[in-house]
């Protein structure tokens, strides 16, 4: 992937990386636009660390919905698990259905603080997306480019790997797309259970009444989330011309 120097994700990159690193000295700047409050500055955790924690969630609970997401929406498209189509897809939406406070507190009396039942909440919702969209991008891969394989001679395992998934990959990806910008969102609410993420200062910024710490996580978590909507917009337009 080439980044030329006016490219918007290059320059919303630097700009991530830049507030990320930046933040630390901002106290006179959250001191004028905040006058009244005596913390203008979220100085209990590194910025740094926070984003690389609100990362490492949302990368390793969206790998995990990526394997099941999309391992199911392959096995209920096949022969053998077309009659399990309605109880998977049913699920899948009794989890996307369950706010995610109400998955992380049910979570933590079983796996305790911290990583896990963040990773677990946002895992559970982030298959919807990519279960349908595996569905669907299976689903309108044509008959006769099925055919046309099977007419060579390939088994189905073949037919999937070269045929089926090449021609289904955008709508897959668009999929897994919008899992991860939900997650990235969601990912901010974990801190109620103690991981460590962006959403560390807007919580502790919602309960003291400190609108600086609010905007000092919400504005790293737009640009990460605006960050990568931007880089599976480019995978996405490499794909479509490479099917054309």
């Amino acid at each position: 992937m080439i980044l030329r120097w006016n490219d918007p994700l290059l320059w919303t990159s630097v700009a991530l990386v830049a507030l990320v690193l930046l933040l630390p000295l901002s106290r006179p700047l959250f001191a004028a636009l905040f006058p009244t409050l005596s913390r203008p500055l979220f100085e209990l955790d590194s910025f740094a660390d926070l984003l690389a924690g609100h990362v490492l969630v949302v990368a390793a609970s969206s790998a995990a919905a990526v394997l099941l997401g999309a391992g199911a929406g392959i096995f209920v498209t096949r022969a053998r698990g077309a009659e399990f189509r309605g109880l998977v897809a049913s699920i899948v939406t009794v989890g996307q259905a369950f706010p995610p406070v109400a998955v992380l507190a049910v979570a933590v009396p079983a796996i305790g603080f911290g990583f896990q039942p963040a990773f677990f909440a946002l895992l559970l919702y982030g298959l919807l997306p990519i279960l349908d969209n595996t569905i669907a991008g299976l689903g309108s891969v044509p008959s006769a480019a099925l055919e046309a394989a099977r007419g060579m001679g390939m088994g189905e395992g073949a037919i999937l790997r070269k045929v089926e998934l090449p021609l289904a990959a955008p709508v897959i990806i668009a999929g897994i797309r919008t899992s991860v910008i939900i997650n990235v969102g969601t990912a901010a609410i974990a801190s109620t259970v103690g991981a460590r993420t962006l959403g560390l200062p807007i919580i502790i910024g919602l309960n003291g009444a400190n609108p600086a710490y609010i905007l000092q996580g919400a504005i790293p978590v737009a640009l990460l989330a605006i960050v990568l909507d931007l880089a599976f917009g480019r995978l996405l337009s490499r794909l479509e011309r490479w099917r054309r």
